[in-house]
Parts: C-alpha cells; structure tokens; sequence
C-alpha cells in the first residue's frame, strides 16, 4: 500500500493482492482515523465477494473469483465499540464480459491495482454498533470539535 495526504483527502493505491477492507482498516489505526469517506475507488480486483441485506437484516452474497473491473467503490469508515476500525463499503464490478454487479462488498482483492480517495471526517467520531437481530451494523455520528 502507498498512500499521500494532503489536508483530510487522502490517497491510497493498493497493489496486488492486498485486500481492500483490510487495507484501509490498517490505514486507519496507522493515522488513528475514526471516521472517513471514501468517496471513489477504480481498479482491477478478484475474489470479490458482494451482496444485499433482506428485509430480515440478512446478507446474500455473490462471488465473482475471476477478475473483474473496480467501477466504483465507495461508502466509509467508522470504529465498532471495541475502537477496531470498521469498513462499509459498496462497489460495482464489471466481468469481462462488460456485465456490471454491485452490491455491498464483502471482500475484494487487487489483482492489477487498486486507486482510492478517502476524506478524513477531521470533526465527526463514526461508530459502529450492532442492531439486536441480524447482521446490521448501525452507523452513530458524534461531532467532535477540537
């Protein structure tokens, strides 16, 4: 992983196989971020695990282990209770044969190159806290002026 910040914009390029929700969890306890943005994402991935919640909180997934095109990638990221870092994020991946899928994504890792742009929510704590019944993790905002 490379990195360059410039103020609360930061830009991350992964390379072969790192992956993505891991990589940018690391990041975050290396600049000790506790909330972001990540506002764009392009590349090229595989393995990449994607899906949707039901209306009972429930997850369905769908893999994708060739590789594919990163469309887009965005959502953010917040700390859990326990302060571990915690990525949400949705992407849109296109198949060689140009046939798009997007979902949120569970997993995903770079195959050729993964670029990023994450904007530090210099002011704002994010936090992640589990909801009772199924796999939904609720997002809190707390302002935090310094």
């Amino acid at each position: 992983m490379e990195w360059a910040r410039s103020g609360d914009d930061v830009v991350i390029v992964l390379e072969p196989g790192e992956e993505i929700h891991t990589s940018l969890r690391k990041l975050a306890d290396e600049l000790d971020i506790n909330g972001a943005v990540i506002t764009s994402g392009i590349g090229r991935t595989m393995n990449s695990t994607f899906g949707y919640m039901d209306e009972t909180f429930t997850y369905h997934r769908r893999v994708i282990e060739q590789p594919a095109e990163l469309v887009t990638l965005q959502g953010n990221l917040a700390r859990h209770e326990d302060g571990s870092a915690f990525t949400h994020l949705h992407a849109t991946f296109a198949d060689d044969d140009f046939v798009t899928h997007a979902g949120h994504m569970f997993e995903a890792t770079v195959f050729v190159v993964a670029e990023i742009h994450m904007r530090i929510m210099s002011n704002i704590v994010m936090s992640r806290c589990p909801m009772i019944d199924g796999e939904f993790v609720e997002l809190k905002l707390q302002n935090h002026e310094p």
